[in-house]
């Protein structure tokens, strides 16, 4: 039998009856917003349509009625109602009608999304209940990071991309053995399909919805939190979508056929992605943009953000034309952030060199605590991809490892791979080395060369997903990580851990590596080996001496000044053969200086450096892992420091290495009692 006409119209009307709204709004936000005051639950809608004539809201909550549901006018170019009953879950749109149009559109500030072409989802931000809610974030100079793609790295249950929040999770152990601390998400915001890069993203306020629901990158930075890594998210800013973007001319008003009220209707639209740069001078995007920032760091408890394209926010791309605007909302966002969640650490990614980046506000600077560093890379990366020896350029080591953004090392980003490095047209280091063969000797040794650099110079060093074992894939949204060569290459992942825990002082004897001080003392562009002095206050397990050797020869009982007199115990020596066995395992010993002047300083020691090695001293107590309070002796202290740490993840008590703290770190520590 037929449905009579009249009944849809009878539900919507009973809809309308228990389902009871008021004029304008006046509880506070943007977007679709839950509430419940006592008996009265259910959910405001604000959006910005400043060219509507009117906007109403349709959903699951009225059968998807295009005018039950009025919003009201605010008389500021916003619309909001309050409508009762509407929980967490609803599904929606507004309805945006002006003089010749009806527009069905997304919330822009949508929460939630089924997906980027898919309905808006109202979203209860205070529905996560956190576990983790006494995580400190690493100090600055002790950050490793690590860039990661969700839909790349975790293993997702089809074995094809993309990957899941939680199946990304579940490999965060892999992260706790490696030990870096803060990882460092490419952006998660919805983007028109289930794969992508993300910098192509269509809704800000919204995670993508093919790595799961905010709650569950929440859950996402909770584990992370509760193994000591923190997390900071990649946003986008510099333009939308272009696919997929409601917000492209939302209420139906544009000029010269351009986006609308969300953005630049002239010349400055043009990026090189779209015309769908943010109009910054508009107060109601610069609202959308600094609470997006805010959204991250405080519901979301991310550790920083990494802004992507700076200069493509300050200035146009086609002509180099100022975009005074887009400086402006940069230093606001920067002081809400110093105001708000002081400590955050906010990086950009501006590839200019340009030292303003990182200087205060008040300097006149756009107030960032770091930025990608644009010199570093293509100096260390060309002295080792390079093929000849003879070619390899150790000057331009030397100033790649000098350079500062306004005397800071906590300024730059340094990098050998990045998620731009390992694609557009480039390979992974390995490849570069040795197409086709990035498991060869060369490119081992000469990949993780660039490593040691970056983790040794001053600055805020960082890894691409992978890179720790030798991942030879360029980088693509469609290819998951290689996972079975952490295994086949097993020892370059434990010479990263090694490399991870000097650069992070974690066995307490190499403090220089996180100071401010650095003297690249020795640079022979002959014999292609660079030396170089690191410190923060000096002094015994502080003064750290790095040597690189960029030579396939050997040097043995080589000179090089020493900037204190004593004996140096060697660290770190990556021509090990528990590295690999087809390593040399040139020895490093400890090594005392004479007061023979060299390289400019009073004393000089020699040393020996396997072909394409590094190796690392400093002064003290010779480490040794079962030393856990380096007192120089393994006694009660020492246990009492390992059954305090006992059954935690990583550490310094986890003297095997293999990511907790048990029966094997007792027995290795009872094995050396005494001594």
């Amino acid at each position: 039998m037929a449905i009579p006409a009249f009944i849809p119209a009878l539900i919507v009307s009973l809809f309308a009856a228990s389902t009871t709204f008021a004029a304008i709004s006046t509880r506070p936000g943007i977007g679709a917003i839950p509430y419940a005051s006592g008996t009265l639950i259910g959910t405001t809608f604000r959006t910005f349509a400043p060219n509507a004539t009117g906007v109403t809201v349709a959903g699951t909550f009225n059968f998807w009625n295009a005018t039950s549901l009025p919003l009201f006018a605010e008389g500021n170019g916003y619309w909001s109602v309050d409508v009762a009953n509407v929980q967490a879950g609803a599904q929606y749109k507004f309805v945006v009608k002006n003089a010749t149009q009806t527009l069905w559109r997304n919330d822009p500030r949508a929460r939630d999304l089924v997906s980027s072409i898919g309905n808006s989802i109202v979203y209860n931000a205070n529905s996560y209940v956190w576990q983790t809610t006494n995580f400190n974030m690493p100090s600055w100079d002790k950050i490793v990071l690590y860039e990661m793609h969700v839909g790349t790295f975790g293993i997702a249950a089809s074995g094809a991309t993309p990957a899941s929040f939680d199946e990304c999770s579940a490999k965060l152990d892999h992260l706790v053995e490696l030990g870096v601390n803060m990882i460092a998400l490419m952006p998660i915001s919805e983007f028109p399909g289930d794969r992508s890069w993300g910098y192509n993203n269509s809704y800000p306020y919204s995670v993508e919805s093919a790595y799961g629901t905010p709650d569950d990158l929440k859950e996402f930075v909770d584990a992370a939190h509760a193994r000591g890594i923190g997390v900071t998210v990649d946003v986008v800013y510099n333009h939308l979508g272009p696919n997929d973007l409601d917000m492209w001319q939302f209420d139906g008003w544009s000029q010269n056929g351009l986006g609308g009220v969300f953005f630049y209707n002239d010349f400055r639209a043009v990026t090189p992605w779209g015309d769908t740069r943010p109009d910054f001078g508009r107060s109601e995007v610069r609202t959308f943009l600094r609470e997006n920032a805010m959204m991250w760091l405080n519901e979301f408890r991310m550790d920083g953000l990494r802004v992507d394209g700076t200069k493509f926010i300050r200035r146009t791309a086609q002509n180099g034309v100022d975009i005074p605007d887009g400086w402006s909302i940069l230093q606001v966002i920067n002081n809400d952030i110093d105001a708000v969640a002081p400590g955050k650490f906010v990086v950009a990614e501006d590839m200019d060199l340009e030292p303003y980046i990182t200087k205060t506000t008040g300097a006149g600077g756009a107030g960032f605590d770091s930025q990608w560093d644009a010199g570093f890379y293509p100096k260390i990366r060309g002295a080792i991809i390079t093929p000849n020896d003879n070619d390899r350029d150790m000057y331009s080591v030397r100033d790649a490892i000098t350079f500062s953004y306004n005397g800071s090392m906590q300024q730059r980003i340094i990098y050998t791979e990045s998620h731009d490095e390992v694609a557009n047209g480039k390979q992974r280091v390995p490849e570069e080395i040795a197409p086709g063969n990035a498991g060869s000797y060369f490119s081992r040794k000469r990949s993780t060369l660039g490593a040691v650099v970056a983790m040794t110079a001053p600055g805020v060093p960082m890894l691409f997903q992978g890179q720790e074992f030798l991942e030879d894939e360029f980088f693509t949204d469609a290819v998951p990580l290689d996972w079975s060569r952490k295994a086949t290459y097993s020892g370059i992942f434990k010479l990263y851990q090694d490399l991870i825990r000097l650069r992070k002082n974690a066995s307490g004897s190499t403090r220089g590596l996180s100071g401010f001080s650095t003297n690249v003392f020795h640079v022979n562009n002959t014999d292609k080996l660079v030396a170089f002095h690191r410190w923060q206050q000096g002094g015994d397990l502080d003064d750290t001496i790095v040597v690189v050797n960029f030579s396939a020869t050997a040097k043995s009982n080589y000179r090089i000044g020493m900037p204190r007199s004593g004996l140096w115990n060697c660290r770190f020596n990556s021509d090990w053969t528990g590295y690999s066995a087809d390593y040399s395992n040139t020895l490093c010993l400890s090594t005392s200086t004479s007061p023979v002047a060299w390289d400019g300083l009073a004393q000089s020691a020699l040393v020996s450096v396997g072909p394409y090695s590094a190796i690392i001293f400093s002064q003290g107590n010779v480490f040794r892992p079962q030393d856990l309070n380096q007192d120089g002796q393994i006694n009660a202290a020492d246990l009492t420091v390992l059954l305090s740490a006992w059954g935690t993840l990583g550490g310094i008590a986890d003297i095997d290495r293999n990511g907790i703290v048990g029966g094997g770190d007792l027995s290795s520590l009872l094995s050396s009692w005494g001594t």
